[in-house]
């Protein structure tokens, strides 16, 4: 399998801490998610960084803004030189295109259409006035990202099948949320993830990219934990 098709999520506070994981995983990893947290705390040399040394960068902003906005947001990402940035697909087609047209002027930057947040369940969608389920609401989001002509779309492990279904074999699918069978995380964590499952399950039903953090970045031994999953091997 390709590495790449890994993305480790550097789901940390301080520029150090993720650093010292870039370090230590070395040539295990070439794809790296850097989200607002890190970005906020870090700065977006650290981006730079990464990518001067090689590393593919999904750069998860979750953008919900105006289109203006939006575009400006995304031009600035490819700038930095990241290979995807998220839009928020709940904010509308206007907003989705604006990414799409601003992406562009960066051959290499790809557009991900957010559709709904792996924490998020049926009872959350209903809190905000939704009336549909999960499943419906990914899989209608996500024929709007289409439509917008997005890239692909984040959704969870539990979604790949219908949304590689949906959008046919060239759309990036890229699924967070996935956990490793039998490794717990230091600390006991999981994860805030209402809708998991695993890497290899994620990939047979259609998953391009697949986004592990805890998983990898708090187990005893991370290169361990992720050639796991590069080598197709649930246990």
């Amino acid at each position: 399998m390709d590495s790449r098709r890994v993305i480790v999520a550097l789901d940390f506070d301080d520029r150090r801490a993720a650093e010292a994981l870039v370090a230590r995983l070395g040539g295990a990893c070439g794809f790296y998610k850097v989200g607002l947290e890190l970005l906020t705390a870090a700065g977006p040399d650290l981006v730079r960084g990464l990518v001067d040394q090689g590393h593919e960068v999904f750069l998860d902003l979750k953008l919900f803004e105006i289109p203006n906005s939006v575009a400006g947001a995304v031009r600035a990402a490819g700038a930095l030189g990241a290979s995807m940035v998220t839009v928020h697909s709940m904010g509308g087609t206007g907003i989705m295109t604006a990414a799409v047209d601003a992406a562009r002027e960066f051959p290499g930057l790809r557009v991900l259409a957010l559709t709904v947040v792996t924490s998020m369940t049926g009872s959350d969608l209903a809190d905000i006035g939704i009336g549909a389920g999960t499943d419906e609401q990914v899989l209608r989001l996500a024929r709007l990202a289409a439509e917008a002509g997005c890239d692909g779309v984040v959704g969870s492990p539990r979604e790949a099948g219908p949304l590689r279904k949906l959008l046919g074999p060239d759309r990036l699918i890229v699924t967070p949320g996935v956990t490793l069978a039998g490794v717990t995380p230091a600390g006991g964590e999981v994860g805030g993830h209402a809708r998991s499952g695993t890497p290899w399950a994620a990939f047979a039903a259609g998953a391009s990219h697949v986004v592990v953090g805890r998983s990898v970045t708090r187990a005893a031994d991370p290169v361990a934990a992720l050639r796991r999953i590069g080598a197709g091997r649930p246990r």
